[in-house]
């Protein structure tokens, strides 16, 4: 006999009594949770209200409900009505000082040997080489792996598919007195990788002009692949796999010996960690394209990319190409024409749907990619729904008389993304309620005033407003978060930032 199914709907109480009576399984009580939570949040008796807000002459951070001040030595939670302190770090000298950091969060589905390994972490790059790694509940030091005394590491990225990161150096450039004596600088950076839970090293690697050419400006590591662009706009892909089936030399595990030291420990000072991956000759390219900003995206289904060739008449268009044979799919050239400081900007959907954002000033479209594999016809990329401004038509002259008399014509009649008119200026996605946040600002008062605008992620339809009390001024550098039941609004004044943070509450209350 078939499960019985009930897929009558539920109200929010008989939700949360099947909870507390824990009647199905894990997944299912998440789920229910997650729309028992989104039912309230668009509920009209509630409303965000700010609750808080801080201000620093040091850089802020905000990462899944916590804020992270003064160079990630304080730390607040946003669990409660208020922001409340979590931990604060001793003050660490400029040599030890936190370049950059990551927040860790360690998997569910598994149980890893060690309690420590299971917590939530902080990895910690300090400018003296050493990486931390940190009790994101505490800031208690869980682990600590010395990295090199010859190469100046600085820079933390995720690869977060393959459960991976990497310590990216800074780029070697040749000095003045090496240029004159004919010294050639070949080597341009190191990269350390890492797999977490637990944290082990995989190797590092030296990027050499010898063997990836001349003119290497970044390499990150994405989804298994290293991604090396080129000052003459070009980005190339490599299988970081097959680098390290082929020129790994020796496996290195931290804490143990290693031939590559001497017989010394991984990790120690001042050994650090060896140059176990060392490549030889050019491996294979998996995939090259030219394209502006060296920017080039992949997601959709099924694969492909996108980018913006590198040539002046194609500047604000974006293409979307198959990534089986390049072929740009039908309707696969974008471009919203827009007059605007700002860019308008394209990127696969964070909710893997494989589906894509095109934010303008006044238009976000929602597209996908249809299109089967291996049917021999190309894709092509159709709207799925579109998100507009509704401005007032109010014409304004294009001739300017001056005081002299001198008739002079404008070019434009005004920017899209003026600050005087209603402009989209920040999508945000909510993963777990299916939200879009909209950021939408209007300067036709004195003060610019934001409005965030949470739409159906599957529909786009417009569910509520919420209208941000602090004036935005779009001279200054902005950042929101929507997480929940929490908004924060992060925003640079010239050299100081400000914290702005908003609960949802019962309206009036």
């Amino acid at each position: 006999m078939a499960p019985y199914r009930d897929d009558r709907a539920v109200n929010a109480a008989e939700l949360l009594i099947r909870r507390s009576r824990g009647i199905g399984d894990a997944g299912s009580l998440i789920r229910h949770n997650v729309k028992v939570l989104r039912g309230v949040l668009l509920q009209d008796n509630r409303g965000f209200v700010k609750v808080w807000n801080k201000s620093s002459k040091s850089t802020m951070m905000y990462e899944n409900g916590k804020i992270y001040f003064d160079n990630y030595q304080n730390c607040y939670s946003c669990v409660h009505a208020e922001p409340q302190v979590l931990y604060k770090l001793p003050r660490r000298s400029k040599l030890e000082k936190f370049e950059d950091a990551l927040l860790c969060q360690s998997p569910l589905d598994r149980t890893l040997a060690s309690p420590s390994d299971q917590k939530p972490c902080l990895l910690a790059l300090t400018a003296d080489n050493w990486l931390y790694r940190l009790s994101a509940e505490t800031g208690e030091e869980l682990q600590r792996v010395y990295l090199s005394s010859k190469h100046k590491f600085r820079y933390l990225g995720w690869d977060v598919p393959q459960e991976m990161f990497y310590v990216k150096s800074v780029q070697n450039k040749a000095t003045s007195l090496a240029r004159q004596a004919g010294v050639t600088q070949n080597t341009v950076m190191h990269l350390a990788i890492f797999n977490v839970f637990p944290l082990q090293i995989v190797g590092i690697l030296e990027i050499n002009k010898k063997i990836f050419g001349n003119g290497v400006t970044d390499v990150v590591l994405s989804q298994g692949v290293l991604v090396v662009s080129y000052s003459n706009k070009s980005v190339k892909l490599y299988s970081f796999e097959h680098i390290v089936q082929r020129y790994m030399k020796e496996t290195l595990t931290l804490g143990k010996q290693s031939s590559l030291l001497g017989g010394k420990s991984v990790g120690d000072v001042p050994f650090g960690i060896p140059v176990n991956i060392q490549i030889t000759d050019r491996p294979p390219v998996l995939f090259e394209v030219s394209c502006a900003d060296n920017s080039v995206q992949m997601g959709g289904y099924p694969w492909h990319y996108i980018y913006t060739p590198p040539h002046k008449n194609h500047k604000g268009t974006h293409h979307i190409c198959s990534l089986k044979d390049s072929t740009i799919a039908s309707n696969g050239i974008q471009n919203m024409n827009c007059c605007s400081l700002e860019s308008d900007g394209i990127f696969f959907h964070p909710d893997d749907s494989g589906r894509i954002l095109h934010v303008g000033p006044a238009t976000i479209n929602v597209l996908k990619i249809i299109g089967e594999l291996n049917n021999g016809s190309s894709s092509e990329v159709v709207p799925d729904f579109s998100m507009k401004i509704h401005r007032h038509n109010n014409p304004t002259s294009r001739v300017t008389v001056t005081s002299s008399g001198r008739t002079v014509k404008k070019r434009f009649h005004q920017l899209d993304d003026d600050p005087d008119q209603e402009t989209f200026r920040i999508v945000e996605y909510e993963d777990e309620l299916d939200l879009l946040a909209v950021v939408v600002t209007n300067g036709e008062e004195e003060e610019g005033r934001a409005q965030i605008r949470l739409h159906d992620n599957q529909s786009g339809q417009l569910l509520r407003t919420v209208d941000l009390v602090e004036p935005w001024d779009e001279t200054f550098r902005h950042e929101l978060f929507f997480d929940k039941d929490t908004i924060v609004h992060i925003e640079q004044k010239n050299t100081s930032f400000c914290c702005h943070v908003y609960k949802l509450k019962v309206a009036g209350k």
